[in-house]
Protein backbone atom coordinates (compact mmCIF):
# COMPACT_ATOMS: atom_id res chain seq x y z
CA UNK A 1 0.00 0.00 0.00
CA UNK A 2 1.40 3.42 -0.67
CA UNK A 3 0.39 6.17 2.19
CA UNK A 4 0.17 10.07 1.16
CA UNK A 5 0.38 12.61 4.17
CA UNK A 6 -2.02 14.97 3.94
CA UNK A 7 -0.55 18.87 4.23
CA UNK A 8 -1.52 22.16 3.64
CA UNK A 9 0.51 22.17 0.29
CA UNK A 10 -1.78 19.12 -0.87
CA UNK A 11 -5.04 19.93 1.03
CA UNK A 12 -7.13 21.35 -1.60
CA UNK A 13 -6.42 18.15 -3.77
CA UNK A 14 -6.16 15.03 -1.68
CA UNK A 15 -9.36 13.52 -1.10
CA UNK A 16 -9.90 12.30 3.46
CA UNK A 17 -11.08 9.07 3.31
CA UNK A 18 -13.93 10.06 5.60
CA UNK A 19 -15.44 12.19 3.07
CA UNK A 20 -14.63 11.96 -0.42
CA UNK A 21 -17.25 13.78 -2.00
CA UNK A 22 -15.99 17.06 -3.78
CA UNK A 23 -14.35 20.29 -2.22
CA UNK A 24 -17.64 22.13 -1.97
CA UNK A 25 -19.76 19.33 -0.08
CA UNK A 26 -20.18 20.65 3.53
CA UNK A 27 -18.86 17.99 4.54
CA UNK A 28 -15.68 18.23 2.87
CA UNK A 29 -14.71 21.81 3.07
CA UNK A 30 -15.22 21.95 6.84
CA UNK A 31 -13.37 19.32 7.29
CA UNK A 32 -10.75 20.47 5.47
CA UNK A 33 -10.47 24.03 7.04
CA UNK A 34 -10.29 22.34 10.65
CA UNK A 35 -7.29 20.29 9.48
CA UNK A 36 -5.82 23.12 8.01
CA UNK A 37 -6.14 25.22 11.20
CA UNK A 38 -4.69 22.24 12.74
CA UNK A 39 -1.61 21.49 10.61
CA UNK A 40 0.42 24.31 12.49
CA UNK A 41 -0.02 22.10 15.76
CA UNK A 42 1.19 19.22 14.28
CA UNK A 43 -1.73 17.58 13.50
CA UNK A 44 -0.69 14.81 11.00
CA UNK A 45 -3.24 13.27 8.25
CA UNK A 46 -1.55 9.80 6.96
CA UNK A 47 -4.07 8.11 4.55
CA UNK A 48 -3.95 5.24 1.62
CA UNK A 49 -3.13 6.56 -2.25
CA UNK A 50 -6.50 5.00 -2.94
CA UNK A 51 -9.62 6.38 -2.56
CA UNK A 52 -11.28 4.94 0.88
CA UNK A 53 -11.47 4.68 4.35
CA UNK A 54 -7.85 3.91 5.54
CA UNK A 55 -6.30 6.85 7.32
CA UNK A 56 -4.54 8.22 10.47
CA UNK A 57 -4.78 11.22 12.40
CA UNK A 58 -3.23 12.28 15.40
CA UNK A 59 -1.23 15.41 16.72
CA UNK A 60 0.36 16.34 20.44
CA UNK A 61 -1.97 15.45 23.17
CA UNK A 62 -1.40 19.50 24.44
CA UNK A 63 -3.02 20.75 21.10
CA UNK A 64 -6.01 18.01 20.97
CA UNK A 65 -9.29 19.10 20.65
CA UNK A 66 -10.10 17.05 23.73
CA UNK A 67 -10.46 17.17 27.83
CA UNK A 68 -7.27 15.27 28.50
CA UNK A 69 -4.08 15.87 30.64
CA UNK A 70 -1.63 13.93 28.22
CA UNK A 71 1.30 16.34 28.17
CA UNK A 72 4.02 14.61 26.26
CA UNK A 73 2.20 11.93 24.59
CA UNK A 74 0.77 11.92 21.17
CA UNK A 75 -3.34 11.88 20.71
CA UNK A 76 -4.51 9.68 17.73
CA UNK A 77 -8.18 11.37 16.82
CA UNK A 78 -8.83 8.59 14.70
CA UNK A 79 -7.68 5.65 12.76
CA UNK A 80 -10.07 3.95 10.35
CA UNK A 81 -9.33 1.30 8.37
CA UNK A 82 -13.21 -0.22 6.62
CA UNK A 83 -14.47 -1.59 3.55
CA UNK A 84 -11.78 -3.29 1.43
CA UNK A 85 -9.23 -2.61 3.45
CA UNK A 86 -9.21 -4.19 6.05
CA UNK A 87 -7.72 -7.55 7.07
CA UNK A 88 -4.54 -6.71 4.89
CA UNK A 89 -2.39 -4.77 8.05
CA UNK A 90 -2.82 -1.10 7.24
CA UNK A 91 -4.39 -0.26 10.46
CA UNK A 92 -0.52 -1.70 11.50
CA UNK A 93 1.06 0.52 9.03
CA UNK A 94 -0.80 3.45 10.13
CA UNK A 95 -0.17 2.74 13.57
CA UNK A 96 3.45 2.01 12.97
CA UNK A 97 4.00 4.96 11.21
CA UNK A 98 2.57 7.11 14.14
CA UNK A 99 4.79 5.46 16.69
CA UNK A 100 7.59 6.04 14.39
CA UNK A 101 7.28 9.76 14.28
CA UNK A 102 6.07 9.79 18.03
CA UNK A 103 9.49 8.78 18.66
CA UNK A 104 11.42 11.05 16.45
CA UNK A 105 9.45 13.59 18.05
CA UNK A 106 10.72 12.67 21.73
CA UNK A 107 6.92 12.13 22.64
CA UNK A 108 6.43 9.71 25.63
CA UNK A 109 4.24 7.48 23.89
CA UNK A 110 0.14 7.46 22.57
CA UNK A 111 -3.02 7.60 24.15
CA UNK A 112 -6.33 7.08 22.69
CA UNK A 113 -9.97 7.01 23.05
CA UNK A 114 -11.73 4.23 23.20
CA UNK A 115 -14.53 2.37 25.37
CA UNK A 116 -15.18 -1.55 27.22
CA UNK A 117 -16.89 -2.35 24.03
CA UNK A 118 -16.57 -1.32 20.32
CA UNK A 119 -18.60 1.78 20.29
CA UNK A 120 -19.29 4.05 16.67
CA UNK A 121 -16.86 5.87 15.59
CA UNK A 122 -14.24 4.96 18.51
CA UNK A 123 -11.02 2.60 18.58
CA UNK A 124 -11.83 -1.19 18.61
CA UNK A 125 -10.97 -1.93 22.41
CA UNK A 126 -9.71 -5.12 21.04
CA UNK A 127 -7.34 -4.47 18.46
CA UNK A 128 -5.87 -1.90 21.14
CA UNK A 129 -5.42 -4.54 23.54
CA UNK A 130 -3.98 -6.70 20.64
CA UNK A 131 -0.71 -3.81 19.68
CA UNK A 132 -0.19 -2.73 23.84
CA UNK A 133 -2.91 0.11 24.83
CA UNK A 134 -3.62 -0.36 28.05
CA UNK A 135 -6.77 1.82 29.94
CA UNK A 136 -5.70 4.79 31.77
CA UNK A 137 -8.49 6.43 32.68
CA UNK A 138 -12.79 6.15 32.44
CA UNK A 139 -15.94 8.48 32.25
CA UNK A 140 -19.06 7.77 34.33
CA UNK A 141 -20.35 6.83 30.85
CA UNK A 142 -17.71 4.41 29.64
CA UNK A 143 -15.78 6.46 27.61
CA UNK A 144 -12.00 5.20 28.41
CA UNK A 145 -8.83 6.77 27.60
CA UNK A 146 -6.21 4.37 26.34
CA UNK A 147 -2.35 4.65 26.36
CA UNK A 148 0.65 3.00 24.76
CA UNK A 149 3.89 4.33 26.83
CA UNK A 150 7.15 3.84 25.23
CA UNK A 151 8.84 3.83 28.29
CA UNK A 152 7.06 1.83 31.70
CA UNK A 153 7.63 4.62 34.27
CA UNK A 154 6.10 7.80 32.25
CA UNK A 155 3.19 9.09 33.86
CA UNK A 156 -0.38 7.94 32.69
CA UNK A 157 -2.87 10.42 30.56
CA UNK A 158 -5.85 11.29 32.35
CA UNK A 159 -9.51 12.77 32.03
CA UNK A 160 -10.13 16.45 33.12
CA UNK A 161 -12.78 16.18 35.99
CA UNK A 162 -15.35 17.94 33.77
CA UNK A 163 -14.87 14.78 31.03
CA UNK A 164 -14.70 12.48 33.79
CA UNK A 165 -18.05 13.25 34.87
CA UNK A 166 -20.12 14.24 31.73
CA UNK A 167 -23.09 16.51 32.46
CA UNK A 168 -24.97 19.50 31.54
CA UNK A 169 -26.95 21.62 33.79
CA UNK A 170 -29.64 22.12 30.53
CA UNK A 171 -33.05 20.16 29.96
CA UNK A 172 -33.72 18.75 26.37
CA UNK A 173 -31.31 17.89 24.14
CA UNK A 174 -28.10 19.24 23.96
CA UNK A 175 -25.42 18.21 21.33
CA UNK A 176 -21.63 19.58 21.26
CA UNK A 177 -19.99 19.13 17.74
CA UNK A 178 -16.74 20.22 16.27
CA UNK A 179 -15.66 20.13 12.63
CA UNK A 180 -13.45 17.41 13.54
CA UNK A 181 -15.99 15.02 11.98
CA UNK A 182 -16.78 16.00 8.52
CA UNK A 183 -20.60 14.25 8.94
CA UNK A 184 -21.61 17.10 11.20
CA UNK A 185 -21.61 19.44 7.92
CA UNK A 186 -24.42 17.40 6.79
CA UNK A 187 -25.96 15.51 9.86
CA UNK A 188 -26.24 18.72 12.18
CA UNK A 189 -28.35 20.66 10.42
CA UNK A 190 -30.54 17.78 9.80
CA UNK A 191 -31.13 16.88 13.54
CA UNK A 192 -31.78 20.87 13.69
CA UNK A 193 -34.23 21.09 11.63
CA UNK A 194 -35.50 17.33 12.91
CA UNK A 195 -36.28 18.73 16.36
CA UNK A 196 -37.62 22.17 15.24
CA UNK A 197 -40.20 20.56 12.70
CA UNK A 198 -41.48 18.02 15.56
CA UNK A 199 -41.15 20.55 18.30
CA UNK A 200 -38.08 19.26 20.55
CA UNK A 201 -36.04 21.13 22.50
CA UNK A 202 -32.78 21.05 20.59
CA UNK A 203 -29.95 22.84 21.22
CA UNK A 204 -26.26 22.49 19.89
CA UNK A 205 -23.11 24.00 20.95
CA UNK A 206 -20.41 23.86 18.16
CA UNK A 207 -16.68 24.20 19.21
CA UNK A 208 -15.08 26.54 17.43
CA UNK A 209 -11.80 26.37 18.97
CA UNK A 210 -9.19 23.71 21.02
CA UNK A 211 -9.75 26.19 24.25
CA UNK A 212 -13.28 25.49 24.03
CA UNK A 213 -13.00 21.39 22.94
CA UNK A 214 -10.04 21.25 25.80
CA UNK A 215 -12.81 22.49 28.51
CA UNK A 216 -16.06 20.62 27.13
CA UNK A 217 -18.15 18.11 29.94
CA UNK A 218 -17.44 15.27 27.81
CA UNK A 219 -14.63 12.88 26.86
CA UNK A 220 -15.27 12.75 23.10
CA UNK A 221 -16.02 16.50 21.24
CA UNK A 222 -16.60 15.72 17.75
CA UNK A 223 -20.26 14.10 19.07
CA UNK A 224 -21.65 14.28 22.16
CA UNK A 225 -25.78 14.32 23.09
CA UNK A 226 -27.20 14.85 25.61
CA UNK A 227 -30.46 14.36 27.29
CA UNK A 228 -31.79 16.18 30.33
CA UNK A 229 -28.35 16.91 31.43
CA UNK A 230 -27.04 13.15 30.99
CA UNK A 231 -24.85 11.56 28.08
CA UNK A 232 -26.65 9.56 25.55
CA UNK A 233 -24.47 9.10 22.64
CA UNK A 234 -21.54 9.86 20.09
CA UNK A 235 -23.48 8.08 17.38
CA UNK A 236 -24.25 10.18 14.19
CA UNK A 237 -28.14 9.96 13.21
CA UNK A 238 -29.98 10.91 10.22
CA UNK A 239 -34.12 11.99 11.10
CA UNK A 240 -34.69 8.53 11.26
CA UNK A 241 -32.57 7.38 13.79
CA UNK A 242 -32.64 10.73 16.37
CA UNK A 243 -36.57 10.05 16.09
CA UNK A 244 -36.17 6.53 17.62
CA UNK A 245 -33.69 7.56 19.96
CA UNK A 246 -36.60 10.54 21.02
CA UNK A 247 -39.37 7.89 21.37
CA UNK A 248 -37.05 6.08 23.71
CA UNK A 249 -36.46 8.31 26.41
Amino acid sequence: MEYVRVTKENLDKEHICCAISNNKDVQVSSKKAWLSECFDDGLVFLKSAERGKCFIEYLPAEKAWNPIIADGYTFINCLWVSGSFKGHGYSNDLLEACITDSKVRNRKGLCILSSAKKKPFLADPKYLKYKGFEVCDEADNGIQLWYLPFETNEEAPRFKNTARHPHVDEEGYVLYYTNQCPFNGKYVPILEETAKKHQIPFKTVHLNNREEAQNAPTPITTYALFYNGEYLTNEQMNETKFLKLVSEQ
